[in-house]
Parts: C-alpha cells; structure tokens; sequence
C-alpha cells in the first residue's frame, strides 16, 4: 500500500478544506462539460473517504493530480476484478438490462468494478452454488461458465486510475466515481451479470465454430472411389 495512505501528517499550513476543494475542482473542471470516464470533485471525496486518512490523500491527489493511488477495500467499496473482455459484456448487461453500475475502472488487461461492501465475502459462495449447466447452453461441454473472478475486500488494496489522465498504460476509468455516495451494485446483481455475459461468451464461442463438418463413414468414402473397369 503507498506510503502516503498512511501519512498522518495535517495537511500544508495555511491551506484549509475550502480552498484544496477550490483547487481540485478547478482540475476537474472541463469547460463547464461532464464526461463519464472524468472524476468529479464529489467523486474523489468518495474515493478518499475509503481511506484512514481522507484529507492527506485529497492533498496527495492535489499535488500529484496523474499519480495512480492506492486504496483500501472493504470499508466503503468491494472490488471485483474480472478480465477486460467479460468485464465489458458484464458491464454491457448491467447498463442495457439491468440497474447500471458503479465506479469501473480498467488496468492491465482487467476491469475492476466497484461494489457494496460485503461483495467480495458473497460473491464467490453465490458463483459455487450457481448451476451453470442450466444456464442456457446446449449440453454440458458449451456450459457457459465465466472465467475466475477475484474479489477485493476487508484486508485488500486496489489501484485506482488518476484524477487527470496519466499514462496510456496505466489505469484510466470507464466510469467515474461523480457523487458522494454513488449506488454500488451488490453481490445479487454482479451474479445477474455473470450469468448474462457469460451466456454471451458462449454464443460467441459456439459463433465462431461454424457448421460441425460431417464425420466421413465407410458408406461415404466408398461413394467417393471412382468405379474400376472390367
């Protein structure tokens, strides 16, 4: 975990909560528009709460503004941490189906999806208990079954993308955490989605395969032997 979650120290003299919120909010602003992958002030409070010490990470933030962080899970926020692929189906399923997401954010080649507290403990349990041959697939080798999930909670730290855009490799958030208290979805809803894209894989799976060439039996290939002469 970085140092700086861990940092005790007040923030500078002379520099009170107004004009820090002043400064951040000037760094988020752009022209008055609203984008979903851009942090709000609101949102970067939110973030910050989820730590020990909110205000020195907000004056971190400030002063490093394309610096990634490093945050504690389990308090305000579960994370799931799934692969980007499935992570996009899951979040097309979320926002086209169902109640929308979170907080999402994408880093090396995984989604980390944001979600209530207690997610990363029920998560899993309702995955094992889920009959995923039951799911739709036809026949239990096509089973759409979704790839392993890993769950951040209590005792757990993820990095989170930066205030302003940073480096192309880094983390960069696909939707920004812009109030102070955003809907999180639970562990109920996050199974919903599974079960959706991973049904969603498995068509694409099964797409892709093209028609089951006809097995050659001694009947056919003896249709396709050119007749001797007497």
């Amino acid at each position: 975990m970085s140092a700086w979650l861990r940092d005790e120290s007040p923030l500078s003299p002379g520099t009170g909560d107004d004009e820090r919120r002043a400064d951040i909010f000037a760094l988020l602003r752009d022209e008055g528009r609203r984008h979903t992958a851009q942090i709000t002030p609101a949102g970067a409070d939110w973030l910050a709460s989820s730590g020990p010490y909110p205000r020195s990470t907000l004056s971190h933030w400030a002063a490093r503004p394309t610096a990634p962080g490093v945050l504690s899970c389990g308090s305000v926020f579960d994370v799931v941490n799934v692969p980007w692929v499935f992570g996009r189906r899951m979040l097309e399923r979320l926002w086209s189906e169902g109640p929308g997401s979170g907080p999402v954010a994408a880093y090396r080649g995984r989604t980390l999806l944001f979600a209530a507290p207690g997610t990363a403990q029920r998560l899993p349990a309702l995955l094992s208990w889920e009959e995923w041959s039951g799911t739709g697939a036809e026949g239990p080798a096509a089973a759409p079954v979704p790839p392993p999930l890993f769950c951040h909670g209590v005792g757990d730290a993820v990095t989170v993308p930066p205030l302003a855009p940073g480096a192309a490799s880094g983390p960069r958030w696909v939707v920004a955490p812009d109030t102070r208290h955003p809907w999180l979805p639970g562990p109920e809803v996050l199974l919903w989605a599974c079960v959706r894209a991973a049904r969603a894989t498995a068509r694409t799976a099964r797409a892709g395969t093209g028609p089951i060439p006809r097995p050659r039996t001694a009947a056919t290939t003896a249709e396709r032997q050119p007749q001797s002469c007497s």
